[in-house]
């Protein structure tokens, strides 16, 4: 299960998106990003944090590139 959790500026945490994936691979997790992009996320995210999962790292790159990214 990938999920994806976003903050307000005030700190509120809000699910933003959630689906089956692969084993975390790159194809799941930009299948996720483009779903959220679809349904309205217009403004690219400031920053992202994750843990080590590579293909999380890829996806992101392709389809926010100019997302800064922060491992937890």
């Amino acid at each position: 299960m990938l999920v994806m959790i976003g903050a307000t500026l005030e700190g509120k945490k809000e699910l933003l998106g959630f689906q089956v994936g692969v084993r975390e691979s790159a194809q799941s997790w930009r299948e996720l990003l483009i779903d959220l992009k679809a349904r309205g996320l217009t403004i690219a995210p400031e920053l992202a944090a994750a843990d080590g999962a590579l293909g999380f790292w890829k996806a992101l790159g392709e389809v926010f590139p100019g997302t800064r990214h922060q491992r937890c």
